[in-house]
């Protein structure tokens, strides 16, 4: 991945919330590690993927956390959401009840994060469509009414993961590029809600300490 020596490279926080069982950790293996456990438990211990890509030259690292299993208790900690620029909100298309709680889970993430969060909902599972519970179009609605981005995915057949996570990655680095653009220090580390611009070669162990949750 040829990249220019004066190139800055990025490192955007991006947080997986919704009700236990919903398939976030296995949306992150999918994207991450192109795997799938159908057999696969509640997380337990803090867990995150960094994923890199290139975006307009610039090396752009994702750094996406899965919450760890709390979301059982109803105790996902404002330490968690601390630096993430970007949230993927998930119910199962197959649960009636984890769309209820879609609500909830915005209310939570507003509190604790900036409200310039690139957010999308995403109904997994979308592979069970003979067992269904909640339609395309009450998903669509729901997003395009509190300005969502809205997308129905399947970890177990792929369907729309990886355009799900990219679409929010590149989605936060259009808006940082844009601030970056009218600022007069874009050479040097520039904190732009939570984002660090840093020069290529930074230690990712340093940056990683700088989001680091739970």
């Amino acid at each position: 991945m040829a990249e220019d020596e004066g190139a800055e490279s990025y490192l955007f926080k991006i947080v997986i919330i919704g009700d236990s069982g919903v398939g976030k950790s296995n949306l992150l293996s999918r994207y991450s590690r192109n795997e799938f456990n159908p057999n696969s438990r509640a997380t337990i211990g803090v867990e995150f993927q960094t994923q890199s890509l290139t975006i307009d030259g610039r090396e752009v690292k994702a750094q996406i956390w899965d919450t760890a299993g709390q979301e059982r208790f109803r105790a996902v900690t404002s330490a968690y959401y601390r630096g993430a620029v970007g949230a993927l909100l998930v119910y199962d298309v197959t649960r009636s009840a984890t769309f209820d709680s879609v609500d909830r889970w915005l209310q939570e993430l507003n509190t604790h994060s900036d409200s310039t969060v690139a957010r999308m909902l995403i109904g997994n599972k979308c592979d069970l469509g003979e067992i269904r519970a909640v339609s395309t179009e009450d998903g669509k609605n729901l997003a395009e009414s509190e300005g969502l981005f809205f997308m129905e995915t399947s970890a177990l057949d792929s369907t729309n993961v990886k355009t799900a996570f990219e679409m929010v990655i590149k989605e936060i680095y259009n808006r940082v590029s844009r601030k970056v653009l009218t600022s007069d220090t874009s050479k040097a580390e520039v904190p732009v809600n939570g984002i660090s611009l840093t020069d290529k070669g930074v230690d990712e162990e340093t940056q990683k300490s700088k989001s680091s949750c739970c």
